[in-house]
Formats: structure tokens, C-alpha cells, sequence
């Protein structure tokens, strides 16, 4: 594991003292209806839980992976049948055709959508939010290597090895406003397992 990233997300964390749960993702809210109410749901790069929170009260067990014990910590005094996993994600493992649902919020690691879509059982659904190149025209100082081109997400899911199992149920990409009031240049991504 990264000691290095796993120190950095503790103590990021160990700074937050909020105790309720941010709200989801408005990608899961605005499209509630396509989510199953019942199975098994991965969470990649869960951090503090608040889509986990949000999909086992849908109906779904959840299974979330972070770096971060201390976010998992926190997120499993609050959500007790939560399963959690510490993990390094470049070295995480994602069982193949195990998930009714598979979801990643503002993690961007590239060589994990091939497996994320082998991980899906026929008819699951996986969602995919990442920052986008444009967010580098309000923080300069983003590693662009964290930063999907535009278009990038789109392309690689659906002409690349995914779209052979996958079909696309939404996709947009552009400036979102988060409940904080702060911007985010994202790209927005829900596809279904068809094969």
C-alpha cells in the first residue's frame, strides 16, 4: 500500500469532524430508479460513506474499499453492516460477475474500468464520476494525471475492451455545482452490463 497516500487521506481525515453524512451524489439521486433494491454494491474509493449510506438505505449491501482506515472507521460506526475494505486500489482484486452495482466518485484510476465492468453481473450497473482538464482553469496546481481529457471517459468505456459488455444509459460532461457551492468540471458516466 502507498503509505505515503494512506498518510495523506488519515489525516485528512482525522481532520473532519462532521458526524452526519454529506449527501450523495446527485449521478445516484437523479437516477434512483435504475438502481436495484436489493444485492451487492462495490464502493471504490468509498472515503467518508456517503453513497455507501445512501445505497444501503436503496436496499443494497454494500461493500466499500478506501485507502484510509480512519475513514473507514468512521464510516463503520455509522453504517454497521457496511463491509469495509482497506486497500491500495492499484493492487485491489474485483471479483469477476460478483456486483449489482459498482460505483466510482472522483477516483480516477484508468486500468480499473476493465475490471470494474467484468466485475458487473449481467444487468448491473456502474456509475463513474471523475474531474475533468477543465477544472485546471480554477486549480492550477491539479496533477493533470488526475484529470480526465474531454471526451476521455466516454471513448475509453465504450470503444475500448468495456463497451463490449457495456451500454450506455447516460453520459454528459460539463461544470456541476456541489452542495458546498463549490464547481466541479466533471464527467458523468452510468452503463449497464448487456453482455
Amino acid at each position: 500500500m502507498p503509505s505515503e497516500d494512506a498518510v495523506r487521506w488519515n489525516s485528512r481525515y482525522l481532520e473532519d469532524v462532521r458526524n452526519e453524512f454529506d449527501p450523495p451524489r446527485a449521478l445516484l439521486v437523479d437516477h434512483l430508479k435504475i438502481i436495484p433494491t436489493s444485492g451487492l454494491a462495490l464502493d471504490i474509493a468509498m472515503g467518508l460513506g456517503s453513497n455507501a449510506n445512501f445505497l444501503i438505505n436503496h436496499g443494497l449491501s454494500v461493500i466499500g474499499v478506501d485507502i484510509s482506515m480512519v475513514a473507514l472507521r468512521k464510516v463503520k460506526r455509522k453504517l454497521p453492516n457496511l463491509m469495509a475494505v482497506v486497500a491500495d486500489l492499484s493492487r485491489f482484486h474485483i471479483p469477476p460477475e460478483r456486483f449489482d452495482v459498482i460505483i466510482s466518485f472522483l477516483y480516477l484510476q484508468r486500468d480499473l474500468w476493465l475490471p470494474m465492468t467484468q466485475g458487473l453481473k449481467i444487468g448491473g450497473i456502474m456509475f463513474i464520476e471523475c474531474l475533468t482538464e477543465e477544472m485546471l482553469s480554477i486549480h492550477a496546481e491539479i496533477d493533470p494525471v488526475f484529470l480526465l481529457k474531454s471526451g476521455e471517459l466516454q471513448q475509453a468505456i465504450f470503444s475500448g475492451e468495456p463497451g463490449r459488455y457495456l451500454e450506455c444509459c447516460y453520459y454528459e460532461e460539463g461544470w456541476q455545482s456541489t452542495v458546498k457551492s463549490k464547481s466541479r468540471a466533471v464527467a458523468s458516466l452510468i452503463a449497464q452490463r448487456v453482455s
